[in-house]
């Protein structure tokens, strides 16, 4: 079995990028199991605080999360045209001490949602040098941007629409295989 890691990028509960995770949990298939992650409890980076007390707890699980999957999945929104900070901030405290390693040859896919006309274009594409620098192995067979999300979401976050599930089933499919 295929453990991908998979986080979203989002704080909010009803957003569209953790409803899509939790929807492509429930669509892998057989011989896949996609881990849910958190980002919620992560400080924001403090070289100081690392200095003194060393990773956070929160830091630590994510980088167990992180070294026991084979794939790690990134479920994005896009903020003023780019990659949310809290999201940033999360995968720069995993790359700290033992971190670093754990991405290297990682293979990580990126996907997400957004209410506006673009999905979330701009966002995968600033995720592109960070994941070099991480020498993480970007799959890039796939590529899954969720445009006017609210029209595929209902007001609890959860994705409704079937077309849109069929594709995040195909994207899902294709990463795992490629695992």
């Amino acid at each position: 079995m295929k453990t991908i890691l998979g986080l979203s990028g989002s704080l909010r509960k009803a957003s569209f990028n953790a409803g899509l995770l939790r929807a492509a949990a429930e669509v892998a298939l057989d011989g896949a199991k996609i881990s849910i992650g958190s980002i919620h409890d992560v400080p924001l980076y403090d070289g100081d605080l690392e200095a003194a007390t060393g990773l956070p707890a929160s830091v630590k699980r994510l980088q167990d999360q992180l070294a026991n999957a084979d794939g790690l999945l990134l479920v994005t929104p896009e903020y003023n045209n780019g990659i949310p900070g809290v999201f940033k901030n999360a995968l720069d405290w995993m790359s700290r001490g033992p971190g670093l390693a754990m991405f290297v040859g990682k293979p990580v896919a990126v996907l997400g949602a957004s209410p506006g006309g673009f999905g979330t274009v701009l966002a995968q594409a600033q995720w592109l040098p960070v994941l070099r620098t991480l020498k993480a192995a970007h799959w890039s067979d796939g590529r899954m941007l969720v445009a006017r999300a609210g029209s595929h979401f209902d007001d609890q976050g959860n994705l409704t629409d079937t077309a849109t599930r069929d594709q995040l089933a195909a994207f899902v499919r294709g990463f795992a295989a490629s695992l």
